[in-house]
């Protein structure tokens, strides 16, 4: 599997790519390319472009929850697609997996709308759209992890804003949050949008998916921004038991928690233009 960064809050050092706070990673494995995540706006396709990657020809697109960092490049996507039709070579139509409460609306406090700005009626123009909750196989060792359990009692407790769906509004937990996870020779790679459900959590819905205990790097954002003292004690005990090999931890992971993570794993630096391989 090849793993390059599109979209971080950072670019990696002395590269000339856009930042913004969002993820967009593309991965190719076994004859697939699968865009996971789009960031916020279409900053991820001029920076493929600087990289020379063709985004004319994914096989998939893969939404890890619905929040508008991640998702917020659906219609410059669908632009880039529809602009390539218009001058007679129109790109691939890809599949989109996500969980069926990612094109929900939300929102959070005085903000109206943190979802989705594309409806789904919209995006099926584009895409062979599958919704599931249940796990999807995405190629021999790549996997979405669909709605993940929140087994233990630290991660995945407390609501971010509300999210409505058919005219009724509730507390949003973000039951839409997933991952992606790739079963390598020498043990899993998780590759996390926000970790909404947690990363723990996220850890042992891979291995059930995969079949698979040892894990050999997690890479992505694990949503530590000023996390209670014992849920961030209770995550680097966690990802101590995991002997990972390396820890890429990005996006929404503030600097104490890195600091804090550096002593659970080889914490690796993270920006746009990064590649990595396994």
């Amino acid at each position: 599997m090849k793993l390059t960064v599109l979209i971080d809050n950072n670019t990696f050092i002395d590269r000339y790519f856009l930042a913004e706070p969002g993820v967009s990673y593309l991965i190719e494995t076994g004859g697939q390319k699968i865009l996971f995540d789009l960031g916020y706006s279409d900053a991820f396709i001029l920076n493929a472009r600087k990289l020379a990657l063709d985004l004319l020809d994914i096989d998939s697109v893969v939404l890890s929850h619905g929040h508008i960092d991640h998702t917020g490049g659906l219609e410059p996507l669908l632009r880039l697609h529809l602009e390539a039709m218009i001058e007679g070579r129109p790109g691939k139509k890809a599949g989109l997996i996500a969980h069926p409460s990612a094109f929900l609306s939300r929102r959070i406090g005085s903000l109206p709308q943190v979802g989705s700005l594309l409806a789904e009626e919209k995006a099926a123009d584009f895409f062979d759209i599958r919704l599931s909750k249940k796990p999807v196989q995405l190629t021999e060792r790549l996997f979405f992890l669909g709605e993940i359990e929140r087994e233990n009692s630290f991660e995945g407790r407390q609501p971010m804003g509300k999210i409505r769906e058919d005219g009724v509004e509730e507390d949003d937990f973000l039951l839409d949050d997933s991952a992606l996870a790739y079963r390598s020779d020498n043990g899993l790679v998780i590759i996390a949008g926000c970790a909404h459900a947690g990363i723990c959590n996220t850890v042992e819905q891979a291995r059930r998916v995969c079949r698979e205990e040892r894990v050999v790097d997690i890479i992505g954002g694990l949503h530590l921004l000023d996390p209670p003292p014992l849920q961030l004690r209770q995550t680097v005990s966690c990802l101590k038991t995991l002997n990972l090999k390396a820890l890429h931890a990005c996006h929404c992971t503030d600097l104490a928690s890195k600091l804090a993570l550096a002593a659970a794993a080889d914490l690796k630096e993270v920006g746009v233009g990064l590649t990595l391989e396994y």
